[in-house]
C-alpha cells in the first residue's frame, strides 16, 4: 500500500459510499427512498470515516485536494508530493462514482429526472447564485481545513502518523464532515473536496445513462475553486495565529 494507492481507494470508498447514499435516498425504487438529509448527511459522514480508516497509517488521508493544498500551504505537507496526492484522489473519485453507476444501474434507469440521476454523482445549488455559492463551499471548506489542524492526536501527516485510539481515530473528521452538512450543506450541498464533485461529473458526463441529461459544467467551478480558496483561508488564519 503505497501512499498513491491508499489515496486512490480511500477516496473510492469515500465516493461509492457518499454517493451511494445519495443514490439510496434520491433514486426511484430503492430501499431508501425519500430517507432524508439526516439519511444523507449521516451516510457522507460514516463515508469518511471509512475511507480515512483505511488511508490514514499509509498517506495521512487527505482523500481532498483541498486538504492536500491546505495542509501544504500551512507547511505541514510537502508541495512535492501535492500532485500526485491529487492525482491519485481524482482517480478514487471517478472509480467510486462509476461503482455506485453499476451498483444502482436499475434505479438510474427507473427515475426518469435527469437533475435527480446528476444528484447521485455531483453537486448543484438549491437556489442557483454563483456567488453566494461559491461562498458557501468556502465557508464550508473553511471549517473543514481550519478544524482538522487543531484535531489533537489526530494531526493528519504523510506517513504511519497513528491517530489515537485505533480505527476510532477516525472518528473526529467523521463528526466534523457531518456537522458541516447538517448546518452548511443546503445551499450547495458541501462538496467541500474539488474531487468530490469533479471525479464523478466527468463519470456522469461519459455514462451512457438512460434518461440523461446535463453535466451542468457551467456550475461545475464553484464545488473545485470554493474549496480551495477555503482551504486556503483556513491556512493563512492558522499560520497567523500561531505568531
Amino acid at each position: 500500500m503505497s501512499q498513491f494507492a491508499a489515496e486512490l481507494i480511500g477516496t473510492m470508498i469515500l465516493i461509492l459510499l457518499g454517493n451511494g447514499v445519495v443514490a439510496n435516498v434520491v433514486l426511484k425504487g430503492t430501499k431508501g427512498n425519500n430517507g432524508g438529509w439526516i439519511v444523507i448527511t449521516a451516510g457522507w459522514a460514516f463515508a469518511v470515516f471509512a475511507g480515512v480508516v483505511i488511508a490514514t497509517p499509509f498517506s495521512g488521508a487527505h482523500l481532498n485536494p483541498a486538504v492536500t493544498i491546505g495542509l501544504a500551504l500551512a507547511g505541514k505537507f510537502a508541495w512535492s508530493k501535492v500532485l500526485s496526492f491529487i492525482t491519485a484522489q481524482l482517480i478514487g473519485a471517478m472509480i467510486g462514482s462509476f461503482l455506485v453507476w453499476v451498483v444502482y444501474k436499475n434505479h438510474f434507469d427507473e427515475t426518469p429526472d435527469a437533475e435527480t440521476q446528476l444528484a447521485a454523482f455531483s453537486t448543484s445549488p438549491a437556489i442557483k447564485n454563483l456567488s453566494f455559492n461559491f461562498m458557501s463551499e468556502v465557508a464550508g471548506t473553511f471549517v473543514l481545513v481550519f478544524v482538522v489542524f487543531y484535531f489533537t492526536n489526530a494531526e493528519i501527516s504523510d506517513s504511519k502518523t497513528p491517530i489515537g485510539l485505533g480505527s476510532l481515530g477516525a472518528l473526529p473528521v467523521a463528526l466534523l464532515v457531518w456537522s458541516i452538512g447538517l448546518s452548511l450543506g443546503g445551499t450547495t450541498g458541501y462538496a467541500i473536496n474539488p474531487a468530490r464533485d469533479l471525479g464523478p461529473r466527468i463519470v456522469h458526463a461519459f455514462l451512457p445513462l438512460k434518461h440523461k441529461g446535463s453535466s451542468h459544467w457551467k456550475y461545475a467551478w464553484v464545488p473545485v475553486l470554493g474549496p480551495f480558496a477555503g482551504a486556503a483561508i483556513a491556512a493563512a488564519l492558522y499560520l497567523f495565529l500561531q505568531h
